[in-house]
């Protein structure tokens, strides 16, 4: 398994020919695991590492990965790897929540396909069944993130129903109460019908969809007269106790102290003045229902008013709603609406866009519904939360979220935390059968402590999910008991996740953490910083919803690629503040990159084989070379005696050091790209096409290969470590061949991270090699634009003053060899204005050609590319014309059609030149 699985005789260019991720990830994942190599013991007193800590969001255990959740991981997972490496004790904590609603939903339609139900086998057989589920499935979610690589501590996971939480859940609960924070009242909630329990506000999910506003006539009592009200719920007018008007409204001063009867029932009703009501909007008259809208709600407090509840748990009409009970609610609207009808009471039904609230688990649309619920009050808490932020205690990123932070919490209302549920954390309140009083107490209470009686009935209800969620950052810590763990793990660090639930629980722990770590030496706040990631969207740039069918499996983009493909695919697009449009063929680029990654090792080693045969070098003089025999922050034991090898290692340096600066401003993208391009564009395409020459036997001196190979080796080592917080598993299966079977360490995770050296810095290098690189390019393009075979070498020319002159002829050989160059002469006059020549600003060079061509042949040849040419265009152009195509065709093909045209475009005015060059 692992490294110890290298065998030490085995050569390193034994690696397989060809990159297949699938054979070294799931090897590699079970190591790292298996080894518990990310695994954080609790710190000695003497243990002075500076701590990196880090929370993740508890997926539901109920969940499988999705792209939101790969992307999070993935960040964390770079950020926590890059820490590790940097020599920091670096706490990735794992866990998950038990997801009240979700998971009672998911076992409850187990229990449905078997033909029971939770009535039918109690609270405590139920949640026998809940534990059992988790058990079984509650763990795929684990699964799949170690293979995604993620460097959590397995050995200090968490979930939210453990007994150590359970506990901190009661005791905060308990503190909350006694402080007077936490209260039991009767209000209007958000209640949803299938799930049967109340919502917090945020948990109901609002879109507009098309319904009806209904003009209702109610009759003044005593008179002919009716006064009009509008409504989008007719059904609920059975519950109404009052209609409002405003005490100004003229039209409506003769009707003061006035009653209505209330239609299809036979209650009257009272014509109340309340501000609620606003003559410039609607009839200026409003229906008020107490027990069924939060506004009329606080209106009937006012006012004294009944409330009236005509619906139960299930929103079916109950017997308050007289002839309707029994009714669905959404029946109820109907037959209601048809009496009126048939009585002449509705006076109108207008098409109306309704605001429709859902619920966010089962999409059932939620009713407001008075009811008796647990709360907290949230504007104490509220106030230290926002003042964390606004004095720096803690950061976001992007800043724009600090300001929608801000904007929520100072309209914040107070909190319902009591659930109508059976799984979660049971609300430690008991009553009493006989004085009905309510005990608030941390453990079961054995009498009355009012009465002494001992018929006790614990509060049927739990805890919002999010509640024992709120308490993460200091109750996996050991919480209400101090300990070492907690003196050195909190703060957290760092908090990524993402925008939907950074008022569900970013805002929750930082108001729960406030307030329950006060003491905390290190600070109160849960966390130092909070980094909000983007959406990943399709490639289409839409949301990705299973309505749309657009829904992307992580695992499988993973079967097809590999995770270290698609890690660095949502790693280089991970701009802050910037959704992602997740594409494939970023990914299948990404699967090339890694596959040149394994192309280069593979020469690398196979040079070092030839050369250890030889007697000359082997890695053991690598691993010699090394202080203590491990790799160290900057490259050693090298000489950099050519310009190649100065300008690679100033380029190295220059990346680490630019990769630093991004991972610290949580710049994923550019870190990624800077990477990329080193890696393949710099090391790949050019060192080592610069450096075979050195590093092969033939007529190379010894000295020559043994420093080429030192320096090789060194290189690639280093640019391993670089890049492994984001492709994890193929530098991890390199790094050990590196060492052929006997690493330093068990694992290049616990390797150093590379950091610019300042004395390895070498701009003239750096300038003299770009000089070079745009000459060979330059001969490069002109060979094409020539159409000379690739294995044809032909004569150069270069036009340059003395300086560029000498670094060209210094460089002649590895020009020649790598623009295809017969021979490079230097002239001593202009090449601008002859054929096959090109002009910069350092020098004029040309490719010396002439290919004798039948120009008739090339004549036609050119005439049908030509052709074709333009009617691919019109054709194009065509189309972007057509407003109704664009109106229906995704994004990327219309920019893919633009582009297309552009490329067009320039490749007709090359044919037109062409044939004009043809006479």
């Amino acid at each position: 398994m692992g490294w110890r699985c290298l065998s030490t005789t085995r050569m390193a260019h034994e690696l397989p020919k060809s990159y297949e991720p699938a054979a070294i990830e799931a090897r590699w994942a079970e190591y790292w695991t298996e080894e518990k190599l990310f695994a954080v013991p609790t710190p000695a007193e003497s243990d002075s590492r500076e701590q990196f800590s880090m929370l993740l969001p508890p997926p539901n255990v109920t969940g499988r990965l999705h792209m939101g959740h790969m992307l999070n991981q993935t960040e964390m997972d770079i950020i926590t790897r890059w820490h590790r490496m940097r020599g920091f004790l670096a706490l990735w904590l794992p866990g998950t929540d038990h997801a009240g609603i979700a998971t009672q939903m998911m076992v409850e339609r187990q229990l449905a396909t078997e033909g029971q139900s939770r009535m039918q086998l109690g609270r405590e057989a139920f949640i026998r069944r809940v534990w059992d589920w988790k058990k079984l499935y509650g763990g795929a979610i684990k699964d799949q993130m170690k293979r995604l690589g993620a460097s959590v501590d397995w050995d200090r996971e968490y979930f939210t129903m453990d007994d150590n939480l359970s506990r901190a859940v009661r005791e905060a609960f308990v503190r909350l109460y006694e402080e007077g924070l936490i209260y039991r009242g009767k209000y209007i909630v958000n209640w949803c019908p299938r799930c049967m329990t109340a919502l917090s506000d945020l948990e109901v999910k609002h879109e507009d969809v098309p319904g009806k506003l209904y003009q209702i006539r109610y009759p003044v009592v005593g008179s002919e007269e009716y006064l009009v009200v509008a409504t989008t719920r007719p059904e609920t007018m059975l519950g109404d106790t009052a209609v409002a008007v405003n005490a100004k409204d003229e039209r409506y001063k003769h009707l003061h102290n006035k009653r209505l009867q209330l239609p299809l029932t036979d209650r009257q009703i009272p014509i109340i003045l309340d501000d609620i009501a606003n003559p410039e909007f609607g009839t200026g008259a409003v229906k008020i229902t107490p027990a069924h809208d939060a506004n009329d709600y606080q209106v009937g407090l006012r006012h004294l008013l009944p409330q009236i509840d005509i619906m139960d748990d299930t929103a079916h009409l109950n017997e308050n709603a007289g002839s309707y009970a029994g009714l669905d609610r959404f029946e109820a609207r109907e037959r209601v609406l048809q009496d009126l009808r048939d009585r002449g009471l509705l006076e109108s039904e207008k098409d109306h866009v309704i605001a429709l609230g859902k619920c966010d688990r089962c999409k059932t649309v939620v009713e407001p519904r008075l009811s008796t619920q647990w709360f907290i009050k949230i504007a104490p808490l509220a106030e230290r939360a926002i003042e964390a932020v606004e004095k720096g205690e803690i950061r976001f990123t992007p800043e724009n979220y600090a300001k929608t932070y801000f904007e929520w919490m100072r309209n914040i209302h107070d909190w319902c935390i009591s659930r109508q549920l059976w799984w979660g954390h049971r609300i430690p309140a008991w009553r009493c059968a006989d004085c009905k009083t309510i005990m608030v107490v941390r453990d079961v209470p054995e009498r009355c402590s009012h009465c002494k009686s001992t018929s006790l009935q614990q509060d049927p209800d739990v805890l919002d999910t999010w509640f024992s969620s709120g308490l993460l950052p200091f109750s996996v810590f050991g919480w209400p008991e101090k300990s070492r763990d907690q003196e050195i793990f909190y703060p957290a660090s760092l908090l990524i996740t993402g925008s939907d639930i950074l008022f569900f629980w970013v805002a929750r722990m930082i108001m729960l953490g406030c307030h329950f770590m006060a003491e905390h030496p290190q600070g109160s706040v849960p966390f130092r910083q909070v980094y909000i990631h983007a959406l990943v969207r399709d490639a289409d740039r839409k949301k990705m919803s299973k309505t749309k069918g657009n829904v992307l499996d992580p695992i499988e983009v993973i079967g097809e690629y590999g995770t270290d493909a698609t890690r660095f695919t949502l790693a280089a697009m991970a701009a802050p503040g910037t959704d992602i449009a997740f594409n494939s063929d970023r990914t299948q680029g990404y699967r090339a990159f890694a596959n040149k990654i394994w192309n280069a090792a593979r020469f690398m080693f196979m040079n070092v084989d030839k050369a250890q045969q030889a007697g000359i070098w082997s890695l053991d003089d690598f691993r010699k070379s090394l202080k203590d025999g491990k790799p160290a922050a900057t490259i050693t034991g090298c000489q950099t005696l050519t310009l190649e090898d100065r300008w690679i290692f100033s380029r190295f340096n220059g990346v680490a050091g630019q990769v630093h600066q991004a991972l610290a401003e949580f710049r994923f993208h550019e870190a990624a790209n800077c990477i990329y391009d080193f890696f393949w564009g710099e090391f790949c395409d050019w060192y080592i096409e610069l450096v075979k020459p050195r590093v092969a036997l033939g007529d190379t001196s010894a000295g020559t290969v043994r420093t080429a190979s030192q320096n090789l080796v060194a290189l690639f080592e280093a640019s391993l470590r670089l890049l492994h917080p984001f492709m994890p598993f193929i530098t991890e299966e390199i790094w050990q061949a590196v060492y052929d079977g006997k690493p330093p360490l068990k694992s290049i995770a616990l390797a150093v991270f590379p950091e610019a050296d300042p004395a390895q810095a070498d701009t003239a290098a750096e300038t003299s090699m770009a000089i070079l690189q745009d000459l060979i390019v330059s001969i490069r393009t002109l060979r094409a634009d020539l159409k000379v075979e690739p294995k044809e070498k032909v004569p150069v020319q270069v036009y340059a003053n003395g300086e560029i002159r000498t670094l060209v002829d210094q460089n002649r050989s590895a020009v020649e060899r790598l623009a295809g160059a017969e021979k490079v002469t230097f002239v001593e006059a202009s090449l601008a204005k002859l054929p096959g020549a090109r002009s910069t600003a350092r020098f004029e060079v040309r490719v010396v050609y002439e290919k004798k061509i039948d120009v008739e042949a090339e004549r036609k040849r050119l005439t049908k590319e030509l052709e074709a040419a333009e009617k691919e265009l019109a054709n194009i152009e065509r189309q972007l014309g057509n407003l109704e195509f664009l109106s229906k065709a995704p994004a990327h093909i219309v920019e893919k059609m633009r582009l297309r045209a552009q490329e067009l475009i320039v490749l007709i005015e090359k044919i037109r030149g062409g044939l004009n060059g043809l006479g």
